[in-house]
């Protein structure tokens, strides 16, 4: 099996920039790769053979140094793909083979090299969640490209078709296809805007839509008998079941909203957050309930946020939000399983539990914004941002009574 590593070439010059590039070694073949990628020494981990930022440097060089990663990233990535594919072969293959392939992803704009650049941009806006997306996009068209390149002007309507094809023969849902394929036309449509290809209008053919899935909600009595359920002696369900309880109480709010919750956003008898997703404020009427958890659970909630989810502050915060929904989520069978809930429980149930409920109430549905349990969740914030935010309160307080 092939090994692939990244150097860093100092320049002989002070100051100047070096060069990185991949080697490539096979049977005692060491072949090399260059990139565009020119850095300064302090760009350059040695101990971790990684791109990293170096000491102050203009917001321009900050965006070149994170292209630089995110580009070796995805070289490597796609390098140690090819190497898995060569390494199925029969008859044996060569480093030249490795490299030769490598650089047949072609020698204009790519979709990796520009959907790289859309990414890193993302994540220089702060809008991580869709980076993540776009990235899981790319990966899932690495995948079925073989780690190959494609060149812009090879994005045409047959090629879209053949990954549609994969990913279904791959088992992913109509949905998933379609994700994908609208994070893959965003990114297409901005390369004809910046006037990198022409517009050919590749994913005409293709599953765009979004299939209505199984509503999620639960009925009163189950959240009812959630509640009531009796954990002691079992504190990860209980932790679970108490997210799931919170997150139902503040009208189905996300856990990444939860995630970074802090203490100051209570104030007054309200609690006041941005939505990470939409970027749009909420107000919430501090309800004895929400109160009762966030004490339950306050002298395990380090720092400024008010619940134990990101318990190190400083980290990864986005890593410990991430690996603190899994745990619930998982936790979340148990509890369903104990209070006698067939259906697939996690904590996107309360959304929709929240807006089934509102409904059976007899809400309006401006007033619970149908988006909860509308197909669109833009005509949702519509709904919320034009309400004043007493009447939402009231019916929030209304539901949680009902319990």
């Amino acid at each position: 099996m092939a090994t692939v590593k990244v150097k860093f070439r100092p320049s002989s010059v002070g100051g100047k920039e070096g060069a990185v590039y991949y080697q490539v070694i096979h049977n005692r073949t060491v072949r090399q790769v260059k990139t565009r990628w020119r850095l300064l020494g302090d760009e350059w981990d040695g101990a971790a053979s990684a791109v990293v930022h170096g000491r102050g440097g203009s917001a321009a060089r900050r965006d070149y140094v994170e292209s630089a990663i995110e580009g070796v990233r995805w070289d490597l990535r796609r390098l140690r793909i090819i190497v898995a594919r060569c390494d199925g072969r029969p008859g044996g293959y060569t480093a030249d083979d490795v490299v030769a392939e490598f650089a047949r992803g072609g020698a204009g704009p790519s979709l990796l090299q520009f959907m790289q650049a859309v990414i890193s941009r993302l994540r220089r806006l702060g809008r991580m969640r869709t980076a993540e997306t776009y990235s899981s996009a790319l990966s899932s068209f690495m995948k079925f490209s073989g780690g190959r390149d494609v060149p812009l002007d090879d994005v045409d309507g047959d090629l879209a078709e053949l990954y549609e094809s994969w990913m279904r023969s791959a088992g992913l849902c109509p949905n998933t296809v379609s994700f994908y394929m609208r994070i893959l036309r965003a990114v297409y449509n901005r390369a004809v805007v910046k006037g990198l290809t022409a517009q050919r209008h590749p994913f005409a053919r293709v599953y765009t839509g979004v299939d209505k899935t199984v509503k999620r909600a639960l009925p009163l009595a189950a959240v009812r008998r959630l509640k009531q359920l009796d954990l002691a002696g079992r504190p990860a369900l209980d932790f679970a079941r108490d997210m799931f309880m919170f997150s139902f109480y503040t009208r189905g709010m996300s856990f990444v909203d939860m995630a970074f919750l802090r203490k100051t956003d209570v104030a007054c008898g309200t609690l006041v957050y941005r939505r990470r997703k939409t970027g749009q404020a909420l107000t919430v009427k501090w309800e004895k309930c929400m109160a009762d958890i966030a004490a339950k659970y306050g002298g395990r909630a380090p720092g400024p946020y008010l619940l134990p989810i990101i318990t190190r502050p400083g980290s990864d915060a986005r890593r410990q939000y991430r690996n603190t929904m899994n745990s619930v989520n998982k936790a979340l069978k148990l509890v369903a399983a104990a209070a006698g809930i067939e259906a697939r429980l996690t904590m996107y149930c309360a959304r929709h539990a929240w807006a089934s409920i509102a409904r059976s109430k007899n809400i309006p549905l401006a007033v619970i914004s149908e988006g909860m349990g509308h197909d669109s969740e833009k005509t949702t914030r519509i709904y919320l941002a034009s309400l004043d935010t007493s009447v939402v309160d009231r019916a929030n307080s209304k539901i949680i009574r009902s319990l």
